[in-house]
This record gives C-alpha cells, sequence and structure tokens, in this order.
C-alpha cells in the first residue's frame, strides 16, 4: 500500500519529489527475490527510464501473466548491471595485483641478475697475512672516485678510501670522524643495489675503509670499528695500525635458532697503547663509550621508521640522497633510477620490520624525539655545548652522524621543530666543518 500510494502520488503530481524517490525506489535491486519486488514500483522504475509512461499500474495489476514477465525482466536487467559492476571490481583488483606482481618480477630479475652475472664472479683478493684476514697485497679495484678531501693540516701519512652509500647513517658517522680528525681520504660511492664496487670484497657492507700501510692494505669493517682503530692509531702513532687490527678481532657464532652470526670485539674501545696519559679521566671514557653504543643499538634504530614511513616519505628522501651523493654524475641514468625507486620500495619495507623488532611506537616519531631528548638531557646537565665536553667526543660524532644522515628530510624538519636539538646540531657543524679538508671531485 505504502509503494501504490507513493506512485500514485507521482502520477497525478510528475515532478513533485520525483527525483527522490526514484533515488528510493532505485534500491530495490537489492531484493533477491523476485516476487520481493512491489510491482508498482518497477512500473515507476521502468516509466522513468522513458520520455513518457508506457505502462499502466492498474494494467499490470490486472494481468498476472504480464506482471510476473515484467518483474522478471527487471530481475535480469538488475542481474547484468550488478555482475557489470562486479566485473569492474575484479578488473580493478586485477590490474593492481598485476602493477604488484611486475614490481616484485622486477626485484627478482633484478636479484637473479645480479647473482648470475655479479656476484658469481666476485673474486676477493688475496690477504697476505693467516692471522689477518684483511689484509691485502695489492689494493682493491676503482673505476671512479667520487670525490677526494684533502686535510690541510694532515701531518698522519695514511692513505685512506672510504667506500660508502651516501645516505647510510653508518657511512655518515664515520665520515664525521674523518672530517673531525682532519684526514685525507678519497670517497667510492657504492650502488645499493648491484654493490658492484665491492665485488674485491668478501664483506658486502658499508661503510669499509681501506689504508696503506707498510705490508699492503688493510681493509677496516664496521663503522665502530673504523673510527676506534683510527683513533686509537692517532693516539699512539707508534702503534702500527695493523697491529691495533688485531685489538678487534671478529668472532662468529651461531644462535640458538641456528641463524649465523657474527661480532668485533671491543669496537666501541680505544686501544692507547703505552700513551695511556690522555688527559682524560675513567669515567669520561666509560661515558663516551656507553653513548656510542647507544646511539647505534638505539638511536639507530629510529631513523629508517622515520624517513620510510610512507611511500612518499620514502621516495622523497631517495630522491633527497640523489641530489646530496651527486648520484646523476656518479651513475649511469638507469642506475640511478634503479636505486631510487627499488631502494624507496626494500626501504619503506624494512622500515616497517624494523619499527616492530624493535618496538618502535606506533607514532614513530616520537620515538625518535624521545631518544634525542634522552642525549640532550645528558648534555645539559653537564653545562658544555657537548657530551665532550667544550670540545666533542666520539659518542657526539656518533650522534652527529645519525642526525646528519636525514638532514634533509621531513624528519629532521620536525625534529628541530619538536626538540631543543638545533643549538647542539649547529653547533656540531660549525666545528665538523671548520675542519674538514677541501673537497674535490673527480
Amino acid at each position: 500500500m505504502f509503494f501504490s500510494s507513493c506512485v500514485n502520488n507521482i502520477a497525478l503530481r510528475p515532478m513533485h519529489g520525483y527525483f527522490e524517490k526514484l533515488s528510493k525506489f532505485s534500491k530495490l535491486g537489492s531484493y533477491r527475490s523476485l516476487s520481493s519486488n512491489p510491482l508498482s514500483c518497477l512500473v515507476f522504475l521502468e516509466n522513468s527510464k522513458r520520455n513518457s509512461p508506457l505502462l499502466s499500474i492498474s494494467y499490470t495489476q490486472n494481468n498476472v501473466g504480464y506482471a510476473n514477465k515484467f518483474r522478471r525482466s527487471y530481475s535480469q536487467q538488475n542481474s547484468q548491471s550488478e555482475s557489470k559492476s562486479d566485473n569492474g571490481r575484479k578488473g580493478s583488483s586485477k590490474i593492481k595485483l598485476l602493477m604488484i606482481g611486475f614490481g616484485f618480477g622486477a626485484v627478482i630479475g633484478l636479484s637473479y641478475w645480479y647473482n648470475k652475472n655479479v656476484r658469481n664472479k666476485m673474486v676477493p683478493i688475496a690477504n697476505v697475512d693467516s692471522e689477518n684476514k684483511l689484509l691485502f697485497l695489492e689494493p682493491p679495484p676503482v673505476d671512479f672516485i667520487a670525490k677526494k678531501v684533502e686535510g690541510n693540516k694532515d701531518t698522519s701519512n695514511l692513505q685512506l678510501t672510504l667506500f660508502q652509500y651516501e645516505p647510510c647513517p653508518f657511512c655518515k658517522k664515520v665520515r664525521a670522524y674523518l672530517d673531525f680528525a682532519g684526514l685525507s681520504y678519497d670517497v667510492v660511492e657504492v650502488n645499493p643495489v648491484t654493490k658492484k664496487q665491492l665485488n674485491w670484497s668478501a664483506y658486502k657492507k658499508v661503510p669499509i675503509v681501506v689504508v696503506k700501510v707498510e705490508e699492503g692494505y688493510q681493509q677496516l669493517n664496521d663503522s665502530s670499528m673504523i673510527i676506534s682503530s683510527l683513533a686509537s692509531h692517532l693516539v699512539d702513532p707508534d702503534q702500527d695500525l695493523t697491529t691495533v687490527v688485531k685489538y678487534y678481532p671478529q668472532v662468529d657464532f651461531q644462535d640458538t635458532n641456528g641463524k649465523k652470526g657474527s661480532e668485533i670485539m671491543n669496537r666501541y674501545f680505544l686501544m692507547f697503547g703505552d700513551n695511556e696519559s690522555t688527559g682524560r679521566s675513567k669515567e669520561s671514557i666509560m661515558e663516551e663509550r656507553k653513548w656510542r653504543k647507544w646511539s647505534d643499538d638505539v638511536l639507530m634504530h629510529t631513523i629508517s621508521p622515520n624517513i620510510y614511513r610512507t611511500w612518499e616519505e620514502s621516495l622523497e628522501a631517495f630522491n633527497m640522497f640523489s641530489k646530496n651523493g651527486d648520484w646523476e654524475r656518479i651513475f649511469s641514468s638507469w642506475e640511478r633510477q634503479m636505486v631510487i625507486y627499488v631502494g624507496a620500495a626494500v626501504m619503506y619495507l624494512i622500515g616497517k620490520r624494523l619499527k616492530k623488532r624493535h618496538n618502535i611506537l606506533d607514532d614513530a616519531r616520537q620515538s625518535l624525539y624521545n631518544e634525542v631528548n634522552y642525549f640532550l638531557k645528558t648534555v645539559d646537565e653537564k653545562g658544555t655545548p657537548f657530551l665532550g665536553g667544550d670540545v666533542p667526543n666520539l659518542a657526539d660524532l656518533a650522534v652527529y652522524g645519525c642526525i646528519s644522515s636525514i638532514d634533509g628530510t621531513r624528519t629532521f624538519d620536525e625534529l628541530m621543530d619538536h626538540t631543543k636539538l638545533s643549538p647542539w646540531y649547529k653547533a656540531m657543524c660549525r666545528v665538523i666543518d671548520s675542519r674538514r679538508g677541501k673537497i674535490s671531485l673527480s
């Protein structure tokens, strides 16, 4: 009765509430039972498709056969319409799946090509000392030196080559130390996807520093070990670097799950040799060691979940890395695009995994703010510009390397807005810039 009266009212006043009622009645397609469709509403909907009404409600109500035929026709039309809609949704889902599959296929194909054509052809250079497996007779092959840094006051006589990846915070930490110490060094930019610049090395992570020594070429791995060994040598130059390296042995192990790993022992310790009187207290040395470890174990792990928090931020970060690292000059066009897009996708996924592994808060930014504030509180309590006092120590350099790796991203801007990091960070920049050697591009 309700629908019948509605249609009769529309027949008497065709334009009054017409579109509102049409919209309401058009939802009848949700009824699955043929007989449940009110006949008068079906007639109204059919007439709404025509310029002038062709069907009479009284005619259809008085002719049962025609009424059932009309209901059946409407049901078939509605079913076809829903089928087209479902097919459209399925088509859209298929396109998305194809795009995802293409992306994964590209990554898998690239990995296959790399393993077949690059990794399997890798021949690490031979070492000359069975006790020092990272001492080589010949220098590693270098196709292209990205830049040279020449320290104006460098008296160390060290010839250093840094194999790095521009945005890597561990590489930034090593560069911060080299610049602070005023050392000269060459920089080789490593493609993070193919890593072809490391074909000569069995160790495939960056940073790597190769030092020319009397017996050949000494390879230094792990950012903290690199800094500790070089700092120990500079404190006591009479200690040969090949001797210092032996104080940082690598120990291989296997955990309870059967996963193999390795650990460099003593990497946060400075080996002063006979030059124990460094003008530093035992407490300051232990504090420096504590905060260096905190930088690696805690602060570093808050970086990736922040700068790779979303796909947009990840891609934005890699474009910034490309600009800062001068990748357009260093890599070919296809290599640069591959590093940007494959790197952004991989790091976006890794960022999610690291967030879960290291118990980062749902709001990853807050985790970063909390850790930075924790460090700043200690500096403030000392009443000095830096943790090391009036001059930065190795812990300051470690934290600076970590933070400087995100300089230029929206994460960095928000970090400056929500913490009081700016005075310490700007002071660190001034000190390091004043000690850095002259940079020249190859």
